[in-house]
């Protein structure tokens, strides 16, 4: 169970959060998931650590799946859900973090968006995502570089304590006994750098800092497809994959 301490902060965090940011980046999120999803149909899908629903947001706005459920450690975020009134989400509520209050094989489809990297047991939480749904997508950002030592504190700030990359990510959820049926890497869109450099680090706002944003993201997408999927990994900020309970014997008992 996590700390009462952690509740709090992240209490503090939704209440608090520009809702516009997060809509931004949820866009991308939801995008990401969708298309990792293409080939199945699920009709109950759970969000775990749903935040304040700004990816459920545009799950519902595209019709996604007939039912969606939330479950969030903070009571402001479940607030925030709820008065949202999506019209396919069943019910939104809190949880300890790691104990999913749902029976066995309750949901076709589980989602674990940017939560990963703040969970502190991680493989206890796969094994209970892995107990309500038959498929598991989980996306997160690739914070590892070269040096992520030397900035501990900007990490730990955002309550990052996990560090992945697309191969360690792999290790971690077929070590569980997850099967990958579908992954994307992806970089941050031009549109959420600018917002994030020009609104909210308050940075002039000038013609030459606006093309290097564009042509810098053009440049590694046309980098990342002619040298191929080892140099997409090296440029994406997020990975994003779907995976299935596998009948394989290789994940620790």
């Amino acid at each position: 169970m996590i700390s009462e301490e952690v509740k709090t902060a992240y209490n503090n965090f939704y209440t608090n959060s520009d809702v516009a940011w997060r809509m931004l980046g949820a866009k991308y999120k939801a995008q990401n998931i969708v298309d990792v999803c293409m080939n199945i149909k699920p009709k109950k899908v759970l969000e775990v650590g749903a935040g304040d629903g700004s990816i459920l947001h545009f799950l519902n706005e595209w019709n996604f799946a007939p039912e969606l459920y939330a479950l969030e450690i903070a009571q402001s975020g479940v607030d925030i859900i709820q008065d949202r009134k999506l019209s396919l989400l069943k019910a939104a509520q809190t949880f300890d973090g790691y104990k999913i209050p749902y029976g066995d094989d309750e949901f076709d489809l589980v989602i674990l968006a940017h939560v990963l990297e703040h969970v502190e047991h991680e493989r206890v939480l796969l094994r209970e995502l892995k107990r309500v749904s038959k498929y598991i997508v989980v996306e997160v950002p690739k914070d590892y570089r070269f040096g992520v030592d030397t900035r501990m504190k900007h990490f730990l700030d955002y309550g990052h304590i996990n560090m992945y990359t697309p191969t360690s990510l792999r290790f971690l959820l077929q070590s569980e006994g997850l099967e990958i049926l579908e992954d994307k890497v992806s970089m941050t869109a031009p549109e959420t750098v600018k917002f994030n450099e020009f609104i909210n680090r308050k940075a002039p706002k000038t013609f030459i800092k606006n093309l290097k944003i564009e042509l810098e993201y053009r440049i590694k997408k046309t980098l990342g497809n002619f040298l191929g999927r080892k140099k997409q990994e090296q440029f994406a900020n997020a990975y994003t994959v779907l995976t299935k309970k596998s009948d394989s014997n290789l994940h620790i008992f």
